[in-house]
């Protein structure tokens, strides 16, 4: 007869370093998973090529429910990136599969305090003053970082700056911090530490509507561009051809995990909203986010050869 699910520990992968929002949300989920499965959940980080690694590796685990990932809306970016440079994909989205969705938040544009600018409107004068001058980081090529800043320089006018990708949130966020590059676009939870030690400066939000921690901060509709609207997301996947019962005992885990005292109040303490789906549901949201996510790399094109 076959072990009831689960009969041993977990492995949850993350793709990207400590530090960035796939790690900050895994880390309060996996101990809450812990408690009602009754089996250790191990967060293991797998960084690389703007979170293709760790997604690969989710995709290409076994699927038998023991390996499950924590990702970023990236994760439909890269695919499409992979078709636009013919490369050989590292992943498909049809080798995977949604369990719930944790958490959904709007990056926000933040600079270094040593850049002489206060709005977007200055940096878009200065950005054109000075083409390719000004520099951002990211969390990697096309990555959850990348999207927004190219989709924000393209509205503006194409502007040229400078990317320095990185390999996960974290490092991107220690680059600024550490003056190597003037901009990025940070998840708000992971940035607001130092946005309130005056460490960054935060200049636009790139969601629907201002965020409850940074009430002060425009959003990119307010301030004219329409079509400047991107969230980083952050969900539970596993493997396609995971069995319908374990998946079950997955999802039912993960909707008891976010009514967890303890776990709302470690996402609270994060400054991370939760905004739980259950698979249907976020299968309908990621979908519909992947398609824009692909016209978005089409519209910003090559963007490394063009800079």
């Amino acid at each position: 007869a076959q072990a009831a699910f689960p009969s041993r520990p977990i492995t949850m992968i993350v793709p990207f370093p400590p530090g960035g929002i796939a790690d900050i949300t895994a880390r309060p989920t996996a101990p809450a998973m812990e408690k009602i499965l009754k089996q250790p959940v191990t967060i293991t980080n797998r960084p690389g090529a703007a979170g293709a690694v760790g997604n690969a590796a989710v995709a290409n685990a076994k699927p038998d429910g023991y390996t499950v990932g924590m990702v970023l809306s990236s994760i439909s970016v890269i695919p499409a990136a992979d078709e636009l440079f013919n490369r050989k994909p590292a992943y498909s989205l049809d080798q995977l599969t949604p369990i719930a969705l944790i958490s959904a938040d709007p990056t926000i544009l933040v600079a270094h305090p040593s850049l002489p600018v206060k709005s977007v409107k200055e940096l878009v004068a200065l950005a054109k003053a000075k083409p390719g001058e000004l520099s951002f980081s990211s969390s990697g090529i096309y990555g959850a970082l990348h999207m927004p800043m190219e989709m924000f320089m393209y509205a503006a006018g194409r502007l040229k700056m400078r990317h320095v990708p990185t390999t996960g949130g974290g490092p991107a966020i220690i680059a600024l911090l550490g003056g190597h590059v003037t901009l990025t676009a940070g998840g708000p939870a992971a940035i607001i530490g130092h946005v309130k030690a005056g460490k960054m400066r935060p200049l636009a939000n790139w969601g629907a509507g201002r965020h409850q921690e940074y009430p002060d901060v425009p959003t990119f509709k307010e301030l004219g561009y329409k079509d400047v609207e991107y969230y980083i997301w952050a969900g539970l996947i596993a493997p396609k051809g995971t069995p319908e019962p374990v998946l079950k005992v997955l999802r039912e885990t993960v909707r008891k995990v976010v009514e967890d005292a303890e776990f709302k109040s470690a996402m609270a303490k994060l400054n991370t909203p939760i905004q739980y789906m259950d698979a249907p549901d976020f299968r309908k949201y990621w979908e519909a986010d992947a398609k824009r996510l692909a016209a978005l790399v089409k519209v910003v094109g090559k963007a490394e050869d063009k800079k």
